[in-house]
């Protein structure tokens, strides 16, 4: 057990403590140190907890979003150090263990270099939690080096985290990370495949290769199984802050009628309060899977494109979710025929963020 442990009775023993013992660690609560900058979510220093949007919005939505909104999926920690190592300690009030993701994806964290003088981002590390985790787990990596570093944690998928620490050597720096290229993050809106299953790791979902690529920030509205575009949690993302709106909405309604009553009106609401942000419309991406349901769907989301365009809006896109996994590999795309996997939320990052990076970068 390290030194920096055993100065902390209070604190759980979770599993992987064992196997840090670097005498001269010290665990940063990124909560309480504000050199750690904390994106994708909701306010976490002033509301003392990590969470996608405000209590009050979720539990009005509905149940299912009251218990999804605490997942961190799109939470990313980024900081500078010279330390030649980082430690996290992740608390986890609860363990996601699904049959179609991996553990690390549902709850582990990765680790990324960023690169200012390029605006790009590399996978160094992956924290890695035991397999027989009850409370939460600690993982470190190991640079080998010592030198000034920027670098990116991204959080936990499909989990709640209850509280984040971040091991350095006592004597490193740590200051704010690389900033991102817009001031205001991009909105994701969508279901499962939104919020990132099946991705392996965190950083593979979809969201998350984009940000990378464009140095872009955003905040994941991914609901899995819960997106059903209900009016209040429209009207909270109507009144959001953003660069650009991506509607990733099709999966979850019951029906393409249901998508019909639902679909171009939170267009025209979010229009409303964002007349001038780039409106990004995506159908479903398993269309061989599904493709009698998924073609009712995507003639839904093209006449919301098609009425938003003969409005005058020039400032709306349109992405075929069919286009995204054909081709050679198109069969190799999915965990089990509806969530993407890696393959697939790479197709998915290049499709998507070949839109975002000609609106963004220009």
């Amino acid at each position: 057990m390290s030194n920096e442990v055993q100065q902390h009775p209070d604190r759980l023993m979770l599993p992987g403590d064992d196997q840090i013992q670097d005498a001269d660690l010290r665990y940063h609560d990124v909560l309480e140190n504000t050199a750690f900058d904390l994106y994708g979510l909701y306010n976490p220093r002033e509301e003392g907890g990590f969470k996608r949007m405000p209590d009050e919005i979720a539990k009005a939505v509905s149940s299912g979003v009251a218990y999804l909104y605490t997942n961190t999926a799109g939470g990313r920690i980024r900081f500078c150090t010279d330390s030649a190592y980082v430690a996290i300690r992740l608390t986890l009030p609860r363990i996601t263990r699904f049959s179609h993701m991996t553990l690390i994806g549902t709850s582990g964290a990765d680790l990324y270099e960023d690169h200012p003088e390029t605006d790009r981002s590399y996978h160094i590390g992956t924290f890695r939690p035991s397999a027989s985790m009850t409370e939460g787990y600690a993982s470190i990596f190991r640079f080998g080096t010592r030198k000034r570093r920027y670098l990116t944690i991204n959080l936990p998928l499909y989990n709640d985290v209850s509280r984040v620490e971040i091991g350095l050597q006592e004597d490193a720096f740590v200051e704010g990370g690389m900033k991102y290229r817009n001031t205001l993050p991009v909105i994701f809106y969508g279901s499962s495949i939104t919020q990132g299953a099946c991705a392996s790791r965190p950083g593979l979902c979809y969201q998350n290769m984009i940000a990378r690529r464009l140095n872009m920030d955003y905040i994941n509205l991914g609901f899995s199984g819960c997106c059903i575009a209900e009016d209040t949690i429209v009207d909270y993302m109507a009144d959001l802050p953003m660069s650009a709106f991506v509607s990733d909405y099709d999966h979850n309604t019951p029906n393409a009628e249901h998508l019909r009553n639902t679909h171009c009106k939170m267009y025209q609401k979010i229009r409303e309060k964002n007349p001038d942000i780039p409106y990004i419309m995506i159908s479903m991406c398993d269309f061989i899977h599904h493709w009698n349901q998924a073609i009712l769907r995507r003639d839904v989301i093209f006449d919301t494109y098609r009425f938003a365009r003969e409005q005058g809006d020039k400032n709306v896109y349109y992405i075929d979710g069919e286009s995204f996994f054909k081709g050679e590999w198109e069969d190799c795309c999915t965990m089990e025929g509806t969530h993407p996997n890696d393959l697939g939320f790479h197709f998915m990052a290049e499709k998507i963020g070949n839109t975002l990076g000609k609106l963004i970068l220009k």
